[in-house]
């Protein structure tokens, strides 16, 4: 009886071991994935300066397009 508990007791241990370590290898993956996150992200201010530069290059295009149809 009491070699039933111990291989219990053992199973129930090494199942624990395995679960935690699974877990442990699921934070550090998800770790690494937040700091490449991180590096990636574009701040708000990237994003500005790029529309900026956009809106410009279209106020452009309509320009030249307006002059286009100006000449007809």
């Amino acid at each position: 009886m009491t070699s039933l508990i111990d291989m219990l007791i053992g199973l129930f241990v090494a199942g624990l071991a395995w679960f935690l370590k699974e877990q442990n290898g699921e934070q550090k993956r998800l770790s690494i994935l937040v700091n490449k996150t991180r590096e990636e992200y574009a701040t708000r201010e990237d994003v500005r300066n790029d529309m900026r530069q956009v809106m410009e290059a279209l106020h452009r295009v309509e320009d030249k397009l307006d002059k286009v149809l100006q000449r007809d």
